[in-house]
């Protein structure tokens, strides 16, 4: 069975970069600041969007404007570690398909309010289908901050993802347009 269920995934994984890749206009989240979770929140881990993934590059400045402290991901091998950034780009490092940020990693991890989560697709009960990696399926259960998935316009589906016990329902979804909140 979770043999099908890993098929399935990566069978939809292909489908939907797919779509996205033939359908992708860049559109920032700017609406998520009015979000009260996030508006509420001192501390954010987002992520720094590469490709066609939601646009975070003026969501992220503007959560820093507002005076939070925003957090990004590192690959750390198998795990994901978060590292504190003030929106210097000169502490990124670019040198690999996944831009990280430069310095300390942040151990706190009680301290995170909110957690950005890109997505490729989400389902109504706020599972998601990310790339592949595990890498938030792994960081998620470690942080009880309220979870939300990026998407585009027309990634929220009302059909069943395939899941597999690991798989850690989001607190929300959102759209450059639209917020929905799932009852967990």
């Amino acid at each position: 069975m979770n043999e099908d269920v890993k098929s399935d995934k990566e069978r939809l994984r292909k489908r939907y970069r797919l779509e996205r890749r033939d359908g992708f206009i860049p559109v920032e989240f700017s609406n998520l600041l009015e979000v009260t979770e996030i508006s509420s929140a001192r501390v954010v881990a987002s992520y720094l969007s590469y490709g066609d993934e939601p646009v975070t590059k003026l969501l992220n400045r503007s959560l820093i404007e507002a005076g939070k402290t925003l957090l990004l991901p590192c690959i750390n091998g198998s795990e994901m570690t978060w590292v504190k950034w003030n929106g210097d780009e000169s502490q990124i490092n670019h040198k690999t398909k996944i831009s990280e940020p430069i310095g300390e990693p942040f151990t706190d991890l009680g301290a995170i309010d909110v957690v950005l989560v890109p997505a490729l697709r989400m389902d109504s009960d706020g599972y998601r289908l990310g790339q592949g990696g595990g890498f938030y399926d792994r960081f998620l259960p470690k942080v009880s901050a309220w979870k939300i998935g990026l998407l585009h316009d027309g990634e929220l589906s009302s059909q069943k993802l395939p899941r597999e016990p690991h798989d850690v329902p989001l607190d929300a979804a959102a759209t450059p347009d639209l917020v929905v909140r799932f009852k967990i």
